[in-house]
């Protein structure tokens, strides 16, 4: 017997994205972004819905669910307009100029998004979530608006919303090119200006909801190393400590959720996003550099395996996310009543309660418990008169116990497209907790996944946005090749291997050639080959993902050392020069930028390592966080500009230290080599 297909299939059936799948059967007529829906809307002038979200969206969900598989609100859309889903993630081009658009109408921005086009995909009105009844009401106003008498009056608004997504931002927020003069003193006022939004009690910045934003505490962890300054850091290892025993935190089954709703990191927006994820084990990985927390160490490996058993492809590609939801609620996967909790534990479940703060009347929603923590395993193991050896060995257990128990649940719905960006900043992740660990199995991972998308999304000289099902249909764009140049650049500093430093200058060379704006010395976030859509936009400010502009800033001046060519730290100057005013003012939006100011302000360091003993020396010199420094290593000297003419002397393994093309005394071990580096602060 054959198995009920739903009665209704739409356009978007024949798509890959897990999200666009999830409307394929509602009654809507849904197209995918692309010709075929703009010029149905050309040919019959019928105004534009864009409607905007990703899979692990709890708020997108609850509108399909209430208006998108509703028979009579899809009537309205299909009779009035042209409806069209588009996947943030597979297409962050198009959401881009719509959320800007929609900012630019005075409405705060998030997803769903459901913006409203004229049939030349210019926008004249736009929101985020519509309750039912609201958002038929405003289906009917629209399309007799615009079929009637007030056509020419929605025309006109578009053209000026157009008008207005076609201004660079260099040019609407005032950002001039400044005088190229970094200093000391506009550097602590920056960090100063960052500072006043600390929340000095919780962690974070002094706000709710709380997102973990680790562009701002890598950049604080580089100003430490720079300035030396213990408050920096202080702050960020508060953040971090907090982060890792909130409910943002996964404490049984490691990895972070997007973010917390409320000040306390307790109460998650549960869904799990591999961008975060990745770059949390970097931040992690090079807090445990300088601290040798355990905390920190855990949270790396348990995010890791997290990372493996949850969103690993058996290809090596990683998926894209973990849904909030399951069984059409938030959070049902992750939290436990106290009656769960007794069933699974017996009589542990008293002493687990206390470690995880869960009480019988709950502190979430019908009486569940979030689990989190409030105290170091140190601190409970003297609260409760046990050995601390003891409670880490009995927290094992319970892992291993709810673990089981979870997994006879209804899992989180899987967003299992692959995207390029997202990938190569867990590759990235993976190469800094190899950095930091030495561990041979981050580095196997980091490896597997760097083939991955060589096989897979690299064609030619260009990078695919995105896989799934063996297809790879959509062109990169900058924030894919920014953030694959920074993971092969990390790659080639963990392994030697040159092959990943000569992909970076190839990528980096298609980026220069297809991107680069030099009018305003910034690259365009779309190829010049690629979908031209209404407005072509730059990025420049550092959000939950750094700005493409910012890591393609960094990804010049560490070529530059690695290739000498001066030429690029001459452009990441410039491109930093360009927003240089609003980093110092509005520091928590350009984090990254603040990085590369650090970077900056004093010659980095290139270290050569040659010699018989090269990766035992490197793996020595990687336990140290080393943020302004670039190595380059092989047995014997080589063709790379780091290593002509460079030998083992005396045929031991010899470091060489240089700054600005200066070099000092060759030594022979990573202290000595230390001891040339400048001491934090110096400056």
């Amino acid at each position: 017997m054959s198995t009920p297909q739903p009665a209704h299939t739409n356009r978007l059936s024949q798509e890959t994205s897990p999200y666009l799948l999830q409307h394929a059967h509602n009654p809507v007529d849904w197209y995918p972004w692309g010709a075929e829906a703009l010029n149905r809307a050309q040919a019959e002038q019928k105004p534009i819905i864009v409607s905007i979200g990703y899979a692990a969206c709890h708020w997108c969900h609850v509108m399909e669910r209430e208006s998108f598989e509703n028979p009579r609100i899809a009537q309205l859309m299909n009779e009035h307009f042209v409806c069209i889903k588009v996947d943030r993630e597979e297409r962050p081009d198009v959401d881009q100029v719509y959320m800007d658009a929609l900012q630019a109408m005075g409405v705060p921005g998030g997803w769903p998004l459901n913006v409203f086009l004229n049939p030349d995909a210019k926008p004249f009105y736009g929101g985020t979530y519509f309750a039912p009844r609201s958002w038929a009401q405003l289906l009917e106003s629209i399309g007799e608006a615009y079929q009637g008498e007030h056509r020419t009056e929605l025309d006109k608004s578009a053209e000026e919303f157009a008008r207005i997504l076609r201004t660079s931002d260099l040019e609407k927020y005032g950002a001039a090119p400044a005088d190229l003069a970094l200093s000391e003193e506009q550097f602590r006022l920056l960090v100063y200006n960052l500072g006043v939004r600390f929340d000095t009690e919780k962690g974070g910045l002094n706000r709710a909801p709380k997102f973990p934003m680790p562009s701002i505490w890598r950049f604080l962890l580089r100003c430490h190393a720079r300035t030396g300054s213990q408050l920096v850091l202080n702050q960020t290892l508060l953040t971090l400590r907090e982060m890792a025993w909130g409910g943002i935190y996964d404490q049984v089954g490691g990895g972070f959720a997007r973010y917390s709703v409320d000040a306390e990191w307790l109460v998650p927006h549960f869904e799990k996003m591999l961008y975060d994820n990745g770059q949390l084990v970097s931040l992690y990985s090079e807090a445990f550099q300088l601290t040798q927390d355990p905390l920190f160490r855990d949270v790396v490996y348990d995010t890791v395996a997290f990372l493996k058993r949850e969103l690993t492809s058996p290809e090596g590609g990683f998926y894209s996310s973990l849904d909030a939801d399951s069984e059409g609620e938030e959070g049902k996967f992750y939290v436990f009543t106290k009656e769960e909790l007794q069933a699974i534990l017996g009589d542990e479940e008293a002493l687990f309660s206390a470690y995880y703060n869960c009480t019988a009347l709950g502190n979430w929603e019908h009486g569940r418990n979030i689990l989190h923590r409030r105290q170091s395993d140190a601190e409970f193991a003297a609260e409760h008169e046990l050995e601390v050896a003891v409670v880490e060995a009995v927290v094992a257990d319970w892992k291993r116990k709810i673990m089981a128990a979870r997994n006879q649940r209804v899992r989180p719905g899987l967003d299992d497209k692959i995207l390029t960006g997202w990938n190569a900043l867990m590759l990235s992740g993976l190469v800094d907790a190899y950095r930091a660990f030495g561990e041979a199995g981050f580095l196997e991972l980091a490896l597997q996944n760097a083939h991955f998308l060589q096989q897979n999304l690299r064609q030619g000289p260009r990078l695919r946005r995105n896989y799934k099902a063996g297809r790879a249909t959509i062109d990169a764009f900058l924030e894919d090749y920014a953030l694959v140049i920074q993971a092969y650049l990390g790659l080639y500093e963990v392994t030697f291997d040159a092959q990943w430093l000569h992909e970076a200058e190839t990528l980096t060379q298609y980026v220069q050639a297809h991107f680069f704006d030099p009018e305003e010395n910034q690259f365009f976030y779309t190829d010049d080959a690629g979908e031209k859509l209404i407005a072509r936009k730059k990025e420049l400010f550092d959000n939950v993902i750094p700005a493409s502009n910012s890591v393609m800033a960094h990804n010049l001046l560490r070529l530059s050392l690695h290739l000498e060519k001066p030429e690029y730290r001459d452009l990441a100057a410039v491109m930093l020069g360009q927003v240089q005013e609003l980093v110092v003012k509005e520091p928590q939006h350009l984090t990254n930028w603040a990085s590369l100011y650090a970077a900056l302000l004093q010659p980095m360091a290139e270290i050569a390592i040659v010699g018989p003993e090269v990766e035992a020396v490197r793996e020595e010199l990687s336990r140290h966080f080393l943020p302004h420094a670039v190595v380059a290593g092989a047995p014997e000297a080589g063709e790379l500009p780091l290593l002509l003419h460079r030998t083992a002397q005396n045929g031991k393994t010899t470091l060489y230290v240089c700054f600005n093309r200066a070099c000092q005394q060759p030594v022979y071990s990573v202290a000595a080599a230390l001891a040339q580096l400048p001491t934090p602060g110096a400056g």
